[in-house]
């Protein structure tokens, strides 16, 4: 008989339950890892909770979301290149029997191929979720060229206050964030958070966009100085329009910045391990697994919730 697992299901678009799914059988590279904590993306697992989510390779409903587990390896495999009894972030598992798993991260067990596994400090918390988050704000930055930074970061949730933190640790002055919503204007003092309209300054060379906002180009270019760049580091559900004239006049330079990679994952280790960055205070809002939907529901509701986790260690 297969093993089963508790897991977050999306039955359909905006239906979600808790149920067992099937877990599949263990290869000899696999790793079975029980999950302590596991994050919500207000940005993927969003556009697959409201059916907004372009045709990907996997999806189909139902499915079990989330690629932001931290938990312990219970079983390792025989070639499996992480020990029993480690600690490790998960950035999603090998699927489930019965139902589809895009990204597959959010369920009691997992069955994952040991090299997909990052092993932690036996300490990490529950802030370990953010590994992957810190990886792909580190992805964004290291887009523009010759190590340089960017000057103005566009959206200041997670991700937004991740690229503006780590641009910070690596040595930026003067850094400049927009954010619309005045429920995410607080910061540390060691950036200043402005909305667009009360930035004095017309012209930035490195803009990276964190928004995913389809049509932020039209307010964007016109603030690129001659031969900029922009780096889209969202996800865009829409098709990007904009003004080619304003785009030609600067000579725009226009990156997408996409999955992070594994030197990205292993700065953002270091970032966080070494503390070179605080991310404690990103996670505003823990429920229990049990309370799954009115997690979901808060976290792609309220905007005061910057990072939700679910906790399944009560199951």
């Amino acid at each position: 008989m297969s093993q089963v697992a508790t897991a977050v299901v999306f039955e359909s678009p905006g239906n979600l339950s808790l149920r067992e799914v099937g877990l599949p059988d263990c290869d000899p590279t696999d790793c079975l890892v029980e999950v302590d904590w596991s994050g919500i993306s207000t940005g993927t697992e969003r556009l697959l909770w409201d059916g907004r989510m372009p045709p990907f390779p996997g999806l189909d409903y139902p499915l079990v979301p989330g690629y932001e587990s931290v938990g312990r390896v219970l079983t390792a495999g025989s070639e499996s290149t992480v020990e029993a009894g480690s600690v490790v972030f998960v950035p999603g598992s090998r699927g489930f029997q019965d139902v589809a798993g895009l990204f597959g991260g959010a369920a009691k067990q997992l069955v994952v191929d040991s090299k997909r596994l990052v092993p932690l400090q036996a300490s990490t918390g529950s802030e370990g979720v953010l590994l992957a988050l810190i990886a792909t704000a580190v992805h964004a930055i290291k887009r523009f060229e010759n190590e340089e930074l960017p000057q103005l970061i566009v959206g200041h949730g997670v991700l937004g206050r991740l690229v503006a933190r780590i641009c910070v640790a690596l040595g930026a002055e003067d850094l400049c964030v927009w954010e619309q919503n005045p429920a995410r204007r607080d910061n540390d003092g060691s950036y200043r958070v402005l909305d667009p309209s009360d930035d004095s300054q017309s012209h930035y060379h490195r803009i990276c966009d964190v928004s995913g906002d389809s049509s932020i180009l039209g307010t964007l270019l016109p603030h690129l100085s001659k031969t900029g760049c922009i780096v889209l580091a969202g996800f865009y559900h829409k098709p990007l329009q904009f003004d080619f004239p304003v785009a030609f006049m600067a000579e725009a330079t226009l990156r997408i910045a996409a999955e992070w990679q594994p030197s990205d994952l292993e700065l953002a280790q270091t970032l966080l391990q070494n503390e070179r960055i605080i991310v404690e205070d990103l996670i505003t809002h823990q429920y229990t697994a049990q309370e799954a939907a009115p997690a979901y529901d808060r976290a792609f509701s309220d905007p005061y919730c910057l990072k939700m986790i679910l906790d399944w260690r009560s199951l």
